[in-house]
């Protein structure tokens, strides 16, 4: 693409001047004004709009650079950073401009930012943490010198113009770069928290003999608070530059220095996270710290060793690093000496997830800014937003940001009406503090039953409504009546509790069974009687807006008293429901007559057994929409199958929004639904599993069940789990290893049995055996079995049950009621596997159903369903019957479903009529192509060539006849079959 005719003006203009470009004396101001903003013109980019172009036009603080000159946006997102130098400058071989510009695109999260003179235009990839004495090449993805403008135009405008970074070319071109050492910000500032809690919690443990395990927690998430909090007001300029760093200089005693700062801040703030003044934290003041963690800690936080540039660390990220960092838990010894380790929920489910940015922006928007279409602000002040587990303020940040928008957006609509609730800064027109602090106060709720989880909320809400801030808001407490001062105190708004749990727990309860441990686990939160605003809220009704995330707490560590509560408590309750299924339910029931409810959790509700009651319970509510992501992972590293539910506050519909999301490759989730969602009929669920099939699937899926029997019935229960070792090393042996225990004592072959596992099995193949279990079911003589007791005593450290008394680990297996050398779990039913039956992967794609007639034993990841019906085993292995299948079963990653007894159950079963000629000719049909298949498979594996192929084509042939048998029985028509194929 040719270059305009304003680049190649640019080009000559810099050429002809460049010696007086070049000169000390011309600035950075001039070169904005005559060359940088022009070419970026040239791209789309409207550098006078503060939405598109934010400029920085400070200069530098005590020689520390303070904000990136150009950030070039799109909506709220910021793509790319722009660094301008003079052109006096070698940008190519000076390292300092370069680490500049790398700390603050890796702080921004930016995956590519520029550095240039004008001369020179330089691309950095921003997503590798950079280090001061890094050269100047280090992260250099491309390198131009300013001719080349008018030679390479059509790279430039494919990558930077404005239509080019909206429809994502950027991102898309940075994910193709290969990077090496790549650290994103929010990984390489958790591990920064991560070191600062143990340093910190060690040399508290150490100098404060007195405090217990929550105190010694509740110290150090404390303290590391306000120093991040302190550090990024020092670089959004509230608070002076390096006033923490003066405070760890050599000499002083850093934890004095660091109360009398914090001090001062209570005094400007009012947030409740200083809390000093009048002697509100007793425990903080008391405390004693050695200076050297403290001079640590804080001298890396500070350019040039530092990476960090806080004024452009976005909050999710900061919020990212805290939910993380909430995940663990300092404990201690019985020495007194602490250490940290995961907390016992976060151990159950595998991790700490945070909730991305676009998840949180779609709930909040489908919620908040459904509720808040045309309404005005005094509408808008009634509206209450609530997280009822709100972590690190993921949520609640988000809502909030949603209400400044908002707000902004209407103001600038109506300038003449709200002039005093706005200012302008060098990024725009902004709200004033005190309306930032009224919109806060009003409408943002949170509780959590981590205390830590409650103070980091808090500081996240404060840092969002400090953005934009500067030096003057430190100046502006006379905008507020006498006392108050700059930040709200959210002790009223974000709350310490169980949402879960009121008093009610406590009712025929021994008070002295509680000690504080567990009162705190408990930590009893009453919605209607709780002061300063959340008594009043539930009395006018509830909340507008009940959002979150809730924690992935297993149903195993719930304990029996919560169970029993929650029995007695929640109409959802199940005995093996996991903690999310309460908190939809509670959610819900927070809501006023015209509230919504947005949540993301696991999809396993609509399908597992302990979802039926939730699942009964929610087709009686107004369901507005349900997103399911299936297998992807929305959460960094885990595969968690997350669903988006959104009710509102009233009687059931007809129909509600579904979209089944196929992948993530998406710019905006909103548009992604819009365009692919599809109606679901809300009274056509199935309470045994749902399935979010458009109108027409449902429509044949309920045909489909009404025309036959369910299997279990049909084959009279005989569906059965394979068999549960617990130590398959142990009890799966090969040929060799069976012969010679036989060889050993005769009665060996008694109880040596030929073993499948789940791999093992496929659709109408002949079963081979490779493998064999030893059989010790429960209740066995091992004595008569010396060969096979001397064989499995080479194991028996790793066959013991564990003890009900043991604590800790234990090397072997499971605790439960049989000897070390019987398998696991208990097999009344083993006589069946010796019978003719249907062998079926538990997790497959799609139908695998092997036909058994050998007496084969199989694994726990195998189904066997007792029968020599070949006419069942046809339409089990029909597309028919699979695609009921996939609409009652559980999905697993890859596409992949599981095939289980639950589910199998329920498929439905088309029965013959012996006494009508006519089913008489289909089943006999249906027999003939089934003993057909199984011969031909049984021919296949000794073919090749030719051959091989005539008999493949063979089964293909009679895979589409017994399919349109099939279809004939089930009476579908040409649509419906249509749908079973699609």
């Amino acid at each position: 693409m040719t270059a305009p005719e304003a680049v190649h003006q640019l080009v000559e203009k810099f050429d002809k001047g460049s010696h007086a470009y070049k000169h000390r004396d011309y600035n950075e101001t001039q070169l904005r004004v005559e060359f940088v903003n022009p070419l970026f013109e040239a791209l789309g980019w409207d550098v006078r709009d503060s939405s598109q172009v934010s400029h920085e036009t400070r200069v530098l603080v005590e020689g520390k650079p303070k904000h990136p000159d150009y950030g070039f946006r799109i909506g709220r997102t910021t793509h790319f950073y722009l660094e301008t130098k003079k052109p006096a400058l070698n940008l190519k071989d000076d390292p300092s401009p370069a680490y500049q510009l790398r700390r603050y695109g890796w702080s921004g999260n930016l995956p590519v930012s520029i550095l240039s003179d004008f001369e020179e235009f330089i691309i950095y990839d921003c997503r590798i943490q950079p280090h001061k004495n890094d050269p100047a090449s280090k992260g250099r993805l491309r390198y131009y010198r300013y001719p080349e403008y008018i030679d390479k135009w059509d790279e430039f405008e494919s990558l930077f113009s404005r239509a080019a970074v909206r429809d994502g070319a950027l991102r898309n071109w940075i994910d193709d770069e290969k990077t090496r050492g790549a650290l994103p910000v929010d990984e390489a500032f958790l591990r920064e928290m991560e070191s600062w809690r143990e340093i910190l919690a060690k040399d508290m443990a150490l100098h404060n003999r007195d405090l217990n395990r929550r105190q010694l927690n509740l110290l150090v998430q404390r303290t590391i608070d306000r120093i991040v909090f302190f550090r990024i007001a020092e670089d959004r300029d509230i608070e002076l530059y390096g006033r923490l760093q003066r405070a760890a200089s050599p000499g002083k005693q850093v934890y004095h220095e660091l109360k009398i700062l914090f001090q001062e801040a209570d005094d400007k703030y009012n947030s409740g996270l200083f809390h000093f003044a009048r002697g509100g934290d007793q425990l903080s003041l008391k405390m004693r710290l050695s200076n050297e963690p403290l001079r640590q800690i804080i001298s890396s936080l500070y350019y040039p060793a530092s990476p960090y540039e806080f004024s452009v660390l976005p909050a999710d990220i900061l919020g990212q690093v805290y939910e993380r960092f909430l995940g663990k838990v300092i404990e201690l010894s019985s020495g007194g000496q602490a250490r940290v380790a995961d907390k016992p929920e976060v151990r159950k489910a595998g991790g700490v997830y945070y909730t991305p940015t676009y998840i949180v922006d779609y709930i909040v928007d489908s919620t908040v800014g459904a509720l808040l279409k045309g309404q005005t602000p005094a509408q808008a002040a009634k509206l209450r937003v609530l997280d009822p587990a709100c972590g690190s303020g993921s949520f609640l940040t988000g809502a909030y940001q949603y209400l400044l928008d908002w707000h902004l957006d209407y103001y600038r609509r109506h300038p003449q009406q709200f002039r005093n609730r706005r200012r302008q800064t060098a990024q725009g027109f902004v709200l004033t503090t005190a309306e930032k602090r009224r919109i806060l106060l009003n409408s943002i709720y949170g509780v959590d039953l981590d205390q830590n989880a409650v103070e980091v909320s808090k500081l996240a809400l404060l840092l969002k409504m400090l953005e934009n801030e500067s030096e003057a808001t430190g100046r502006q407490t006379v905008m507020f009546s006498a006392g108050d001062r700059i930040l709200p105190d959210l002790s009223g708004n974000i709350k310490w509790g169980n949402s879960l749990i009121g008093s009610d727990f406590y009712r025929g309860k021994q008070m002295g069974i509680f000690d504080d441990e567990a009162m705190y686990r408990v930590k009893a939160f009453d919605w209607g009687s709780e002061a300063r605003g959340f008594g009043e809220i539930m009395a006018q009704g509830g909340f507008d807006a009940v959002i979150g995330n809730p924690p992935y707490v297993r149903q195993e560590i719930l304990g029996k008293a919560f169970k029993d509560y929650a029995k007695q408590t929640y109409e959802t309750y199940a005995g093996q429901a996991d903690l999310y299924t309460y908190f939809i339910e509670k959610g819900v029931k927070l809501l006023n007559e015209k509230g919504l409810f947005g949540i993301i959790v696991a999809n396993k509700w609509m399908r597992a057994r302990y979802g039926k009651p939730l699942r009964i319970w929610l087709k009686q509510r107004d369901i507005r929409e349900i997103i399911d992501f299936g297998d992807l992972r929305v959460f960094q590293d885990a595969t968690t199958y997350p669903c988006i539910l959104l009710i509102g506050q009233g009687n059931s519909t007809d129909i509600f929004n579904s979209v089944q999301i196929e992948d993530l490759n998406f710019s905006n989730l909103k548009k992604y639904v819009n365009q692919f969602e599809y109606e679901v009929m809300q009274d056509a669920l199935d309470d045994n599993g749902w399935s979010l099939a458009d109108k027409e699937t449902q429509k044949l899926h309920l045909k489909m069940m009404d025309c036959g029997v369910p299997l279990a019935k049909y084959v009279d229960g005989k569906i059965h789990y394979g068999i549960k070792t617990g130590r398959n090393n142990a009890f799966i042996i090969d040929a060799a290893t069976k012969q010679q225990l036989i060889e050993e004592d005769s009665s060996s072959a008694e109880i040596i049995k030929p073993f499948l596992m789940g791999r093992d099995v496929y659709r109408y193949r002949e079963p081979d055996a490779e493998r064999y279990v030893i059989f010790t079911r429960q209740g066995i003589d091992i004595e008569k079995y010396p060969a096979i007791k001397s064989y499995l005593e080479q194991y028996r450290n790793i066959l013991e049950p564990k003890p009900k008394e043991w604590k800790g680990a234990w090397q072997g297996r499971a605790p439960g009621n049989y000897a070390w050398y019987e398998l696991q779990a208990a097999v009344g039913y083993y006589k069946a596997f010796e019978e003719n039956k249907i062998i079926v992967p538990c997790i497959v794609k799609s139908a695998s159903y092997l036909f058994d007639k050998q007496g084969f034993y199989s694994n726990d990841k195998t189904t066997i369903i007792v029968t020599d019906d070949l006419y069942l085993y046809g339409l089990l292995n029909s597309k028919v019957l699979d695609f009921v299948m996939h609409q009652i079963s559980s999905t697993k990653q890859g596409g992949y479903f599981e095939y289980k007894p639950m589910y199998l159950s329920a498929l439905p079963i088309r029965e013959i009529n012996f006494d009508n000629p006519a089913d008489v000719v289909l089943h006999d049909n249906m027999v003939a192509l089934v003993e057909t298949m199984l011969d031909w498979h049984k021919q296949l594996p000794g073919l090749s060539g030719i051959q091989r192929e005539m008999v493949e084509a063979q089964i293909e042939t009679a895979d589409r006849e017994i399919d349109a048998l099939v279809y004939r029985l089930y009476g579908l028509t040409d649509d419906e079959i249509g749908i079973v194929g699609g």
